[in-house]
């Protein structure tokens, strides 16, 4: 393994490329990534870079949203098949049909959507500042689309404005449930629930903390305590392991573990550099629309 790392750092320096992995890859993919994060993060870090190849190990709508960020840079992925099932749960004739019935409203797209989505919508959001956002926003109602359960969450907390739901969601986070929950609690009495916003309402009514897997993972650093029940996909563990000593970190079930995030590895990221095949294009005026959207979740993200 450290002959191919060595060999990923090599190509590095002759494509002039730089790595960047999200929390859910597996752990040898994050531990040779030049920056490692959540969806917001590396949006940022994308627009900041200065090499020509960005090479992106996640799945296909970061990869997307990199090159809508630089449109003139190399995007890479290792393995352009890994995608997210919740990306397609909203179509543009959902979008086209809100925009009908309702005046002053604004379309709030998750970033976990293709780049067509993105496009016929007025502003992104990730689920660490989707909040802050939404609030800034003038518009009265909101249709976001296509997680469901993150839009249900921001609007227990903006009752002021009235929320549309697309019925899209992530199958990771959907698939624990409260019964799961309460076994381990049983389990791990002392334990402080972290649960990701993607999940269902009745398992986050039990979370002690409720946030993006940035705040997931800096909550369980700063927390004073032994055990974590971790509602959230299990590639985070190995950022809090890095961080942190004498914490226990708890699944709800063996099943927290997104497939096509695991679709990134060693191999296909010294293919990747190698070769430069598993280059994310898109169509110019795509790009060009689905820009504004992430361009507005930027600038409002920094506003103070």
């Amino acid at each position: 393994m450290q002959d191919i790392k060595q060999e990923i750092g090599q190509l590095k320096k002759e494509k002039d490329a730089i790595i960047l992995a999200h929390y859910y890859v597996p752990k040898e993919v994050q531990d040779v990534a030049d920056y490692i994060g959540d969806s917001y993060y590396l949006s940022k870090i994308a627009t900041q870079v200065k090499e020509k190849v960005i090479l992106f190990c996640g799945v296909y709508f970061m990869g997307e949203s990199a090159k809508i960020l630089n449109p003139d840079k190399i995007i890479l992925m290792p393995d352009l098949k890994a995608d997210c099932p919740m990306a397609h749960m909203v179509k543009i004739s959902d979008i086209e049909k809100i925009r009908k019935k309702y005046d002053d409203i604004a379309v709030v797209c998750y970033i976990n959507s293709t780049a067509e989505i993105k496009a016929h919508s007025d502003v992104c959001v990730t689920s660490s500042n989707a909040f802050k956002v939404i609030k800034l926003l003038p518009n009265k109602y909101i249709y976001f689309v296509p997680d469901e359960n993150l839009g249900r969450y921001i609007s227990y907390l903006i009752p002021k404005k009235t929320f549309i739901f697309a019925d899209g969601y992530c199958p990771v986070h959907a698939d624990i449930h409260d019964e799961d929950v309460i076994r381990k609690k049983q389990e791990y009495p002392n334990a402080k629930v972290a649960a990701h916003p993607e999940c269902k309402k009745e398992v986050l009514d039990f979370a002690d903390y409720i946030g993006s897997t940035t705040g997931i993972i800096n909550y369980i650093e700063k927390t004073d305590a032994a055990d974590f029940i971790v509602c959230t996909e299990t590639g985070v563990f190995h950022e809090i392991m890095k961080r942190t000593k004498g914490k226990n970190l708890h699944c709800v079930t063996e099943e927290q573990i997104c497939p096509d995030m695991k679709m990134n590895t060693l191999e296909k990221v010294l293919n990747a550099l190698e070769s430069l095949e598993t280059e994310v294009k898109l169509d110019e005026n795509l790009t060009k629309n689905a820009l504004l959207p992430l361009d507005r979740m930027l600038q409002l993200t920094e506003e103070k």
